[in-house]
């Protein structure tokens, strides 16, 4: 028989599951991308020029290159040894036939498959390109001369100042070759030893057979013609991520495109995955294209090889895999850390520093951990939420002030922040503890405060052991009893209130009612009260959440829709949408409807969340999503949440990102809510943001920082939480 500990706690936990309506995603794998980057070369090594990469059927990768055959090494592009015989000589083009590497020289053209017996000598020294035909035979081509070879020997010359090959192709299907030559297309039948124009255009660079088609690459988009008539069957399309193109392939049953600016793909609704930036590429002008082992592609670009790659994962994979890089790189101290990497990319050089919002963002990470514990039972997700709430706990314990959270705290003389060594003790805002071996931080700001009594009663609700819980409804206590006693303010060593720490009515109504922080500031304080009233059943915290909003307005600050926030003439808080204070609110509507004094209350509240939720919609945040299908919202975008969840890169690293000259979207004209394209973009093409921003298309830190996992780990457990998404089904 259950104790009666466990029957309380399984009916809290019962109360707490609001499984939404719709039906959930059903969690199966699918094709994750990431890339792994291979620069060329080693600062010791001289730069060559990159031509050709190339795969063949035992998933060996090799790449051309004005020197030497090189390789992926373990982080280099090295030189390829295996053969050692091939970098005593002058190789001019890689290719692929039957999935064997065919390489040609200045005199021949061979391969070490097929127990060497290809082997074919040539008289054309400047020979730069060939192209396999059906059996064996082949064209072979230099600046104004093709010719074609059929059973070792040579059987067609043709010499032109107009045929200047930039790609063959053989045409199984037609049974001829394809020729692109300056800005002209022409066909060369092997049996009739026929070489014709069939097709002209402008500033043409590069081409492929797709089923049915022939793409043709330009400098201004592509188009595609008949494969058989060479008639044009699509127009010139330049609305893409970049036109001007340099190569486009089809591989493994996709169009990919190579530009002087990233790659892409074409997507079924006709839009394209962009790859592009440090996150993807080594650098964004893309040499080459080709299949690479498995799901792979091979891009090569001018300064390295960026091999992208698929692996079937499902959500909770990914989720698995993000808890791993916490645990690795982002704990300090038990809070949620900043990593900052020493080296730009390399993950072997980071190191932790503490941040502003150490509080704010450990609750998220803590909130992850109790969600996943909720569902899944994992002892590990219970102990790493024991940690985290441990290190929050002490933000209160070491400011020595009664119910005041430091912001964060370090060791003394480790700190990353207010290191003047001639600034005053007495003026300083890293704070000395007594004994001398710490400091901590002292503004501590509302976005604290609401993550601080967001997590707590998470916590409260959800551990099994009570003297746990009690530790959490103590902090919810003597937090609000200090803002209480300080006259609605947070009120640091000094005795004067913290910059925005600030829930006083006088300040809150100084502001017009279209300034976002009047409406959010009600609701964060009243939200506070009531969570303090749930837990503890004093009256106090009632009677005061009941005076502010009753005589001050705060009810009616809280039920103005959230459609009215806007610009306001001469406020700087109001020049645009501000998305922390999204991020505040979302993380305050559980407790404001959840712990709502009446149903009458709960039901106005939900309708102006509702509004905010409206608003945020086209953010398809899905953290925003889930708190709204988690206080009752029906229609919260499950799709929508879906696909940011996958589209989310595995790369953590804060590449810059530059999407704003892309022709692909439409930009937008500086505008209220800070929007910079029509079209949100995938979170795997855009810098990487906490979600207390959106829209940015354009950022990054140089790949000095790595982004905390939680970014995905939150908002994928409370989707499991609320029954939005499924256990994972393998």
């Amino acid at each position: 028989m259950m104790n009666k500990t466990k029957v309380i706690f399984s009916l809290l936990l019962t109360g707490m599951m609001a499984v939404v309506s719709a039906q959930p995603y059903h969690d199966r794998p699918f094709l994750q991308d990431f890339a792994k980057k291979y620069p060329f070369a080693d600062p010791n090594f001289p730069r060559w020029h990159l031509f050709r990469t190339a795969s063949d059927r035992n998933g060996r990768i090799q790449v051309l290159s004005s020197r030497l055959l090189l390789h992926p090494g373990t982080k280099y592009l090295v030189r390829d040894d295996l053969y050692p015989f091939l970098n005593d000589l002058d190789i001019h083009a890689l290719g692929v036939y039957r999935d064997q590497f065919v390489y040609l020289t200045d005199n021949s053209l061979f391969s070490n498959a097929w127990a060497g017996r290809f082997w074919v000598d040539h008289d054309l020294p400047d020979a730069r390109a060939f192209c396999m035909g059906a059996d064996f035979d082949f064209l072979l081509a230099a600046d104004g001369v093709l010719e074609y070879y059929r059973d070792s020997q040579k059987v067609w010359h043709e010499e032109s100042g107009e045929l200047l090959p930039e790609e063959m192709l053989w045409d199984g299907r037609e049974g001829r070759f394809l020729i692109l030559a300056g800005s002209n297309l022409y066909t060369f039948d092997p049996e009739k030893k026929k070489l014709k124009k069939v097709h002209s255009g402008e500033a043409l660079t590069t081409m492929t057979l797709a089923d049915d088609r022939l793409v043709v690459g330009s400098r201004n988009g592509y188009y595609e013609l008949d494969r058989h008539t060479f008639k044009e069957v699509a127009p010139l399309n330049s609305r893409l991520p970049w036109p001007g193109l340099t190569k486009v392939r089809y591989l493994h049953g996709r169009l990919w495109f190579g530009s002087t600016r990233g790659a892409f793909a074409l997507r079924d609704d006709g839009k394209f995955d962009y790859y592009a930036s440090r996150r993807w590429l080594v650098d964004d002008h893309v040499v080459d294209l080709a299949e690479g082992p498995g799901p792979s592609i091979l891009v090569l670009t001018r300064q390295g090889l960026s091999v992208i790659d698929f692996k079937p994962m499902t959500l909770a994979d990914k989720a698995e895999y993000f808890e791993k890089v916490q645990r690795l790189r982002h704990i300090r101290y038990g809070f949620q850390a900043r990593a900052n990497l020493r080296i730009p990319g390399d993950l072997s050089t980071a190191y932790m520093v503490d941040s502003d919002n150490d509080g704010l963002w450990t609750s998220m990470y803590l909130a992850g951990e109790l969600y996943r514990y909720a569902v899944t039972r994992s002892d590990e997700a219970l102990r790493n939420a024991y940690e985290a709430f441990e290190a929050m706990e002490r933000l209160t314990e070491i400011s020595g002030i009664p119910g005041f959270p430091a912001r964060t705290y370090e060791r003394n003389g480790y700190q990353s922040s207010d290191r003047d060594p001639n600034l005053p003790e007495e003026q300083k805002i890293w704070r000395l503890t007594p004994d001398g071996r710490w400091r901590w931080k002292s503004t501590t700001s509302s976005d604290e405060s609401c993550g601080h009594f967001f997590v707590y009663a998470l916590f409260a609700d959800i551990v099994p052991d009570k003297e746990w819980r009690d530790r959490a409804i103590r902090q919810i206590k003597i937090e609000m009893d200090h803002i209480i006693e300080h006259d609605w303010y947070l009120v640091t060593w000094n005795g004067k209130p913290t910059q925005w720490g600030r829930w006083n009515p006088e300040y809150v109504n100084s502001f017009p009612v279209s300034v976002g922080d009047r409406r959010l500031n009600s609701t964060l304080i009243i939200a506070f009260l009531q969570t303090a009233y749930h837990f503890t059943h004093d009256e106090l915290y009632k009677e005061k959440a009941y005076e502010l909003m009753d005589k001050h307005g705060y009810l009616e600050n809280i039920l103005r829709p959230a459609s009215v926030i806007g610009y306001v003439e001469g406020q700087p808080l109001s020049d645009g949408w501000n998305h922390s204070d999204d991020e505040m609110y979302f993380l305050t509507v559980r407790a404001l409807i959840k712990y709502a004094f009446t149903d009458e209350l709960r039901q106005k509240f939900f309708e102006t969340v509702k509004s905010h939720w409206e608003i945020e919609r086209p953010e398809k945040n899905p953290l925003w999503n889930f708190i709204y299908a988690q206080v009752g919202g029906k229609e919260y975008d499950l799709d929508n949440s879906i696909w940011w969840l996958k589209e989310f890169p595995l790369d953590l690293v804060a590449w810059n990102v530059d999407n704003t000259w892309r022709k692909d979207i439409t930009l937008l004209k500086p505008n209220f809510m800070r929007r910079e394209s029509e079209e949100i973009l995938p979170p795997d093409e855009c810098p990487l943001t906490l979600h207390n921003s959106a829209y940015d298309i354009k950022g990054g830190e140089g790949g000095r920082r790595e982004y905390p996992p939680y970014i995905f780990t939150l908002p994928y457990w409370l989707g499991r939480y609320v029954g939005a998404i499924s256990e994972p089904e393998k």
